[in-house]
């Protein structure tokens, strides 16, 4: 049977880890980590399950615990969450969903959270001359109820090109178009949770439909080569 709930115990080693993120104890607690590594392992994979039936999904990228530190002022060794990401399938479908395990700061995510340079070129120059229909859907009752605003860096001036006076110069300066939403603990751990999140990810699907169309169809109605983000 998959595993289709967090445990306490998921949980409860993270935020040991938390509290004693060193090499030494991550050493004596190795058999707790491959239990719990193969127990969100099994979450993430029964959750693809249920999202491949309203989206096609290509593949899931679970992250690893071991940080980069090399370039970083923190140098604790290792991650204290569990976190996957799942890109949809075929270039034509854009965006990604992330989901991060983590006591007391779980949260998924949806949207773009990197796009390259011309699909941001792409997305600004949309907002620039036809905002309506984007507009529309990021401020849909539907999708605010279930993710609020949208959110994301953001430059502090306008665009190279790009009128600083443009009434929708707020989301023109976006460098990131994502939603996001947080969840307690108790609701990470309740029965329901796998479901809410798929169909939080659910909800999100008339933004990415919009998206996808506006970075794989140019004003004229063809397709683009552009890349996935």
């Amino acid at each position: 049977m998959p595993n289709t709930v967090i445990s306490r115990d998921m949980l409860y080693f993270l935020e040991l880890l938390r509290k004693n993120n060193n090499r030494e104890w991550f050493a004596d607690h190795k058999l707790e980590f491959r239990q719990q590594e193969a127990a969100a392992k099994d979450f993430y994979g029964a959750l693809i399950e249920k999202m491949k039936v309203h989206d096609p999904i290509e593949k899931l990228k679970l992250f690893r615990i071991y940080r980069d530190v090399r370039f970083s002022y923190d140098k604790t060794p290792y991650q204290g969450h569990f976190a996957g990401s799942f890109s949809r399938a075929v270039a034509a479908r854009r965006g990604g969903y992330y989901l991060r395990i983590k006591p007391g700061a779980s949260f998924i995510a949806a949207g773009f959270w990197g796009p390259e340079k011309d699909d941001l070129f792409r997305i600004r120059r949309e907002l620039e001359q036809d905002p309506e229909a984007f507009i529309a859907v990021i401020e849909s009752p539907a999708l605010r109820e279930v993710w609020g605003s949208l959110q994301g860096e953001a430059l502090k001036t306008a665009p190279k090109g790009f009128d600083k006076d443009h009434p929708h110069i707020g989301l023109i300066r976006q460098k990131q178009f994502i939603f996001k939403r947080s969840f307690t603990d108790e609701q990470v751990l309740s029965s329901g949770f796998m479901d809410d999140v798929n169909n939080s990810f659910k909800a999100i699907r008339p933004y990415f439909d919009l998206m996808s169309e506006i970075l794989t169809i140019d004003s004229n109605g063809q397709l683009l080569n552009s890349k996935k983000t």
